[in-house]
């Protein structure tokens, strides 16, 4: 039987209790779920590729059925390469729906035999973004709560 394995991508700039809760409620439904850095070049992170790879290696380092990576280019590409047949998205509120789905839709005209599965947020976690965390962060805010404590590690 082959393996059922999910390729979880993502900025992770910085990674959120929210993209855990994702991936925690994703590994009873997959063999392997490998988590990727992808690199968007049009972004001005604020860690490094090598702060948010080591953190992610942190936190996965007990689990053997994470793996994490990092790719450039289309998602469903990097799927080819690692034998992904599942990209994994978490979903906190219709916005995100309508742009998750405009992009699994045309991944799937890509390449048909990568399907998309959308998991949505837990209760209390779809008001957490990385987008968020940075801003609050950028203000002298206090993220404690919403990341986990590796990422704090690394401010």
């Amino acid at each position: 039987m082959r393996k059922k394995i999910a390729l979880f991508p993502g900025s992770f700039d910085p990674i959120t209790n929210a993209h855990l809760d994702i991936i925690s409620r994703a590994l009873p439904l997959f063999d392997e779920v490998h988590v990727a850095i992808g690199l968007n070049s049009s972004k001005t992170p604020l860690l490094t590729l090598q702060q948010r790879s080591d953190i992610l290696d942190e936190i996965f380092s007990g689990n053997s059925n994470v793996t994490i990576g990092t790719y450039t280019g289309l998602t469903v590409d990097y799927c080819k390469k690692i034998n992904a047949q599942y990209i994994l998205r978490g979903l906190r509120n219709s916005t995100d729906f309508d742009f998750e789905n405009a992009i699994a839709q045309n991944n799937l005209q890509l390449t048909p035999s990568i399907e998309t599965i959308l998991l949505m947020s837990s209760p209390g976690n779809g008001h957490i973004s990385s987008t968020i965390v940075r801003d609050i962060l950028k203000n002298n805010g206090i993220i404690n709560h919403l990341v986990p404590k590796e990422v704090i590690n690394y401010l």
